[in-house]
């Protein structure tokens, strides 16, 4: 839904001005009674209500400048600042600016600017910034490096200046660049034309086949005569075959050198997605009070640039899941024996024919009982299988969208959408493999396997049902023959024993809806099965026979296609085939269909569930009108039934008098603020399992982590109101209204 904010500007100016009204009031009063806490606190609440709506409406001067007047009289609440004439004349200063600001967007709207030098002021009274350096002092000193003057003595006054050198005669020089800048768009497109040169390719060799064939027969006696008995002429022909072969040949390398150039010149070192990683490492590590060391190794091997920008994603989600809860706080560390500053590490190494990425961290390792737990109650998993799941399968758990380990949501995880975005960019998309080993109070370490490239990788070709197929190598094992005599049934389905491993059957051929080949007389009822493995899990396919295996371009498919998730490509043969890629995490998934094996999912509802048709109900406790309503027009327009409240203890009566399945509440409240709300709550034995989320735009670790003591299942930061974050972690704890 798209949020018409124009309709709310008016009401938030409104609202601003007797915010405002009340400041100067305040100030005014507080030079005669400047001990007075809790008018300080009233000050405060109304900065902070200013701010907290004007980020809403993303106008981010207003907010800047609301912020810093918070600052200063957070500064004076807390007591590390008086409120002397000067600290009062700046806090009006900042009022008269917001009064401009307010007084621009009534008159032509648009996000008036904040006032930078006010801001700093601001920001410096209330002693979080340092002075600026004079320009005398800082100007010459940026520029100029400070050097010690050579003390003056009668021998260097009385020599003469030494005559100055005379000038060379101006000469010219000119080299060429080492590099020349190339459009990325023309790098894919050497890459598209290397592709239909290897097809070209692939045509030749086919010729080359066909033509020693006709050499082989010609060199019979029975078919001499189909040359006219020229045995010179039988002796041209192969010789000329043995020539083509030999240029073929001899093309071949060329073009394979060729194309593995082009490939080079579209690589990116991996420290174009570590260094910014290493980098957020230490910002989000800052933000948490956290200590945390980044390790960076093997950031100059190279990958496809579609990797690189790929790949760059999943880092992110892993980094923050890392800092955010995966590794525990100062305090907790040294409780356990652990160093006080925590590791996070990003490496890569090659191996094989392509690369190992590895993200590992030392902090918390996962819980196992807590996962289990976690999928239980979001019904992912059936409680009487859960004994006997290995800790492998469990570690699979984290993969399911909505499935989270963290305390509390908040803006940068536990709302359980990243682990299954990571599984499906690395196996899905990049054709990889992911893999995770964990230990409890050791910490947890993400492995991907990955190509070097996706333009040009290693396919398999094959046939079912008078069909041509591929599969990239990547998630092949391996090809078996299935006599009669080896196929067990389990589970009333056809399976084989590989290495003591079960491992289920399925015709390709009926898979996918084509009319199955029977075995001819001579196979003996003998039949190839080609065993993929996708996460863990390992499926045979049954297939006709086998035409080649090698490595070719593959095209991508076109965009009304892409949603299929059955075919990844398109691979063009020799004889000009076009020959569909198939996507072995597809067909995993369309097995488990035809074999009825999809996962078994909890009906049992979450204690306090709505029946199946009623609406979620939802209480938002906020003391801005304008924020209030906001919010209930959002969530009313995707189903949730809404009831506003508008301080915190207006919300406290509301939730006695009523049921309610979620409850959404500010923090900076008169009367009842949202700590002492959602601790009041918890205590509540109507309450206890309700979940509840704090709305706020105070954005410090400390308050975070305050969150969580007082019992909240999320901490969300208003800043540009994303209603998109608000609607995941509903649905995240709630489920669909």
């Amino acid at each position: 839904m798209a949020l018409d904010i124009g309709k709310f500007i008016g009401r938030f100016i409104g609202e601003a001005r007797d915010h405002l009204t009340r400041l100067e009031a305040g100030l005014a009063a507080l030079e005669t009674q400047p001990d007075d806490a809790e008018a300080i606190n009233a000050l405060f609440r109304s900065a902070h209500t200013i701010k907290g709506s004007a980020r809403m409406i993303k106008l981010s001067g207003i907010s800047t400048n609301a912020h810093r007047l918070e600052d200063l009289l957070g500064a004076l609440r807390a007591g590390t600042r008086r409120p002397d004439a000067a600290n009062l004349g700046l806090l009006l200063r900042g009022v008269d600016a917001i009064a401009a600001q307010l007084d621009q967007v009534e008159a032509s709207g648009g996000d008036p600017p904040a006032n930078v030098a006010l801001c700093q002021a601001l920001a410096q009274a209330a002693g979080l910034e340092e002075p600026p350096a004079t320009a005398a002092a800082g100007s010459l000193a940026a520029v100029v490096p400070a050097t010690r003057p050579t003390p003056a003595t009668a021998e260097t006054l009385a020599r003469p200046p030494a005559p100055s050198p005379t000038p060379a005669s101006p000469t010219v020089s000119y080299r060429a660049p080492d590099s020349v800048r190339v459009p990325l768009a023309k790098l894919d497109e050497l890459v598209r034309l290397i592709g239909e040169v290897l097809s070209v390719q692939a045509r030749l060799r086919q010729r080359l086949l066909e033509a020693q064939a006709l050499d082989r027969s010609a060199q019979t006696t029975r078919d001499r005569s189909a040359l006219g008995g020229d045995p010179d002429l039988s002796a041209a022909l192969h010789r000329f075959v043995r020539d083509l072969r030999d240029t073929v040949q001899a093309q071949e390398l060329l073009t394979a050198g060729l194309g593995e150039r082009a490939l080079v010149m579209r690589m990116l070192p991996l420290s174009t997605v570590f260094d910014p990683s290493a980098r957020m490492v230490r910002e989000l590590a800052r933000a948490a009070g956290k200590e945390v060391r980044c390790e960076v190794q093997g950031g100059e091997i190279e990958l496809d640039r579609q990797i690189i920008e790929r790949l760059g994603d999943a880092l992110v989600h892993l980094v923050r899941n890392a800092v955010d809860h995966g590794l525990d706080g100062p305090e907790e560390r040294r409780a356990a024996g652990k160093p006080q500053v925590g590791r996070v590490s990003l490496s890569a190494r090659h191996a094989g024919g392509g690369v190992v990425v590895e993200v590992s961290d030392d902090g918390r390792g996962l819980n196992r009982e807590r996962l289990i737990a976690r999928a239980i109650h979001k019904g992912l998993l059936d409680p009487a299988r859960a004994a006997t799941l290995t800790d492998e399968e469990v570690w699979e758990l984290i993969y399911e969208p909505g499935l989270s380990t963290s305390d509390i949501i908040t803006d940068l995880s536990g709302r359980g959408v990243g682990m299954d975005v990571i599984r499906r960019t690395v196996i899905d998309e990049l054709h990889g493999a992911l893999s995770l080993v964990s230990r409890p109070g050791e910490g947890s370490r993400f492995t991907f396997n990955l190509p070097l490239s996706l333009a040009q990788m290693r396919v398999l070709l094959f046939t079912s049902g008078g069909h041509r197929f591929g599969l990239a190598a990547q998630h092949v094992i391996e090809l078996i023959r299935v006599t009669p005599g080896e196929t067990i049934r389990v589970a009333e389905r056809p399976a084989v024993v590989v290495r003591n491993e079960f491992i289920p059957l399925v015709p390709l051929a009926e898979l996918l809806g084509l009319s199955a080949q029977r075995p001819g007389p001579r196979d003996k009822g003998v039949r190839l099965a080609v065993i993929i493995g996708v996460r863990q899990a390992k499926l045979g396919l049954m297939i006709d026979g086998l035409v080649d295996a090698r490595d070719m371009v593959i095209k991508s498919l076109p965009s009304q296609m892409r949603s299929c998730g059955l075919v990844s490509g398109i691979v063009v043969t020799g004889d000009q085939a076009l020959v569909s890629v198939l996507q072995a995490p597809g067909l995993m998934d369309l097995a488990r269909r035809y074999r009825g094996e999809a996962m078994t999912r909890s009906a049992a509802q979450a204690p306090g569930a709505t029946p199946r048709g009623e609406p979620w109900r939802v209480l938002v406790v906020d003391d801005s009108l304008n924020t209030r309503e906001i919010v209930k027009e959002v969530l009313e327009a995707y189903g949730y039934r809404v009831t506003t409240a508008e301080d915190g203890l207006d919300g406290w009566q509301k939730a006695l008098g009523g049921r309610y399945n979620a409850i959404l509440t500010d923090v900076e409240m008169p009367g009842l603020d949202g700590f002492s709300l959602t601790a009041r709550l918890r205590a509540h034995a109507q309450y206890q399992t309700t979940p509840i989320i704090i709305i706020t735009s105070r954005e410090r670790e400390e308050d975070k982590r305050r969150g969580v003591q007082v019992g909240a299942d999320a901490y969300i930061v208003k800043g540009d109101f994303d209603q998109s974050s608000l609607l995941d972690t509903l649905h995240t704890l709630l489920g669909d209204p």
